[in-house]
């Protein structure tokens, strides 16, 4: 082979820096050798996707499938059971939030956009909240769960509330799945502003083979860990949180004897104590004229279930499945509010929006609603010409409070002062006789879960004038919460005075 041809072939290869034959076949063998790394890659990482997706599916279909069976026996048999039903819905439907929720993080987190804040937190309190939220699921395998902390925590410290609920709750739900009988303790240590959060169970432990790869995204232990449920996603997102949050996470376990995971975090405290916000209410009875919202939603199930949640609140609701039956609607009955759905089909939610405001005014208040937070890039040049922003799935509560700050709604001080009290407000001799076969009938609904009639019984109590006020937003108040057992013990009191 001439030189010149052999200088072509190095030179097809991509080799042309080699300075003779060896010295390509040498440069050669790096780059296949770097080449065949890159496949190893690539196929380990095909193959987490595989893993990932099988597990996703099956986290995904299985709330879906009690959220859709429950749906269709409410169907069947006519609201009977409704309660258990609702409960398993409102689970199902909190699991598939959480699942999206940690998606979107991971996402955040590989992206840099992960955002946090710096709230002054009532500690013990805090503590206590995350304890009995998880306790019911610790007893339902026969675990006692605890919390063990000293008594010179301060009462409060400064964090961002959500992502530290969220590091303690992945640790101790992990802990809970791995631990077949024994015991789960959350310790906690607290000195010269550094907190230690110590998470210790009597599982089935750690290999020290999957030590490293369990704060993976989509990794999970191999062996009996592989048979629970879960998509490896707690512990990648937990160990992300804790090193944003400036602090570290370490493991110790002992297979068949039990994990400790350590996090350490800095929480400093605040200088004074903060002004707590007062507890949320319902809207129903503010004072002034009948509030008008307008809802323009393309999904039908999302419309009706904010007319079937406003109009109870003493709100007058208006809805549109498009932006021009949105504008002309806006346009005849001049709305108080707008909720108004980022995504109409192909319409676009923030056009809609600056149409509302240039055609109506300042006055009007507009709330964007989203299964995802704005992109930049989506929003108009000149700034977005809504009010504030709600992301999808949203606590009824939250919304609540949403509407009564952009209304800026105000209420009779006599009436807000029965909520949380221990006497439901009496009903007037004259009005009792009227009031009394409603009371009957709600306790024996009350008794058998009869959701629909129970709500039929408050509106037949509502009709009965403004002097029935006060039980009526009390009772609908417990039926919101389904606490069906102060339900039934507001209508005999008010049945027996």
């Amino acid at each position: 082979m001439s030189g010149e041809s052999w200088r072509d072939v190095i030179a097809g290869l991509g080799l042309g820096e080699a300075r003779d034959a060896a010295h390509a076949r040498a440069l050669l063998g790096e780059r296949l050798a770097a080449l065949e790394r890159a496949r190893d890659a690539a196929e380990a990482a095909n193959e987490a996707k595989t893993r990932f997706l099988s597990s996703i599916s099956h986290e995904i279909r299985s709330p879906l499938n009690a959220i859709y069976g429950y749906a269709q026996l409410l169907e069947r048999n006519d609201g009977a059971g409704s309660l258990k039903a609702a409960k398993v819905i409102r689970r199902s439907s909190e699991h598939l939030s959480n699942l999206i929720e940690g998606l979107l993080d991971i996402a955040q987190v590989e992206s840099g956009s992960l955002k946090l804040s710096r709230e002054a937190v009532r500690f013990r309190a805090f503590l206590d909240q995350i304890i009995d939220m998880l306790e019911l699921q610790a007893s339902a395998k026969g675990l006692s769960l605890a919390l063990d902390m000293p008594p010179g925590l301060p009462e409060f410290v400064r964090t961002d509330p959500k992502r530290l609920r969220q590091i303690l709750i992945n640790l101790i739900t992990n802990a809970i799945k791995f631990t077949d009988q024994g015991a789960v303790t959350l310790k906690v240590h607290y000195r010269n502003e550094l907190a230690t959060f110590e998470v210790i169970d009597t599982g089935i432990g750690i290999a020290p083979a999957d030590m490293e790869r369990i704060f993976a995204p989509f990794e999970r232990g191999e062996g009996a860990a592989q048979e629970r449920s879960g998509v490896g996603l707690g512990l990648a997102i937990t160990q992300a949180l804790v090193q944003i949050m400036g602090g570290d996470i370490r493991v110790e376990s002992t297979p068949g004897k039990g994990t400790r995971f350590t996090v350490r975090l800095m929480l400093s405290k605040p200088l004074a104590p903060p002004v707590e916000a007062p507890a949320s209410r319902s809207l129903a009875h503010y004072l002034g004229h009948r509030r008008t919202v307008l809802v323009i939603d393309d999904d039908a199930a999302h419309r009706d279930m904010l007319k079937g949640l406003l109009e109870p609140q003493g709100l007058r609701v208006l809805v549109a499945e498009n932006g021009p039956r949105g504008l002309a609607l806006a346009a005849e009955a001049q709305p108080d509010l707008v909720l108004l759905d980022v995504m109409l089909g192909r319409e676009n939610g923030w056009r809609i929006a600056e149409a509302l405001r240039e055609r109506i005014g300042p006055e009007l208040k507009i709330v964007m609603l989203s299964g995802e937070m704005p992109e930049p890039d989506a929003m108009p040049a000149r700034g977005p010409a809504n009010d504030l922003f709600v992301t999808k799935p949203f606590a009824i509560d939250a919304l609540l409070d949403v509407l009564a700050q952009q209304l800026a709604l105000a209420w009779p001080a006599e009436r807000g002062a029965f909520a949380g009290s221990s006497s439901p407000p009496q009903l007037p001799a004259a009005l009792a006789k009227a009031a009394a076969p409603h009371l009957s009938r709600i306790a024996e609904l009350v008794r058998i879960g009869h959701v629909r009639g129970i709500e039929a019984e408050i509106d037949g109590l509502a009709r009965l004038g403004p002097d029935a006020d006060g039980i009526v937003t009390e009772m609908r108040s417990h039926l919101d919460s389904f606490d069906l057992p102060a339900l039934a013990a507001c209508s005999q009191k008010a049945l027996h005075p």
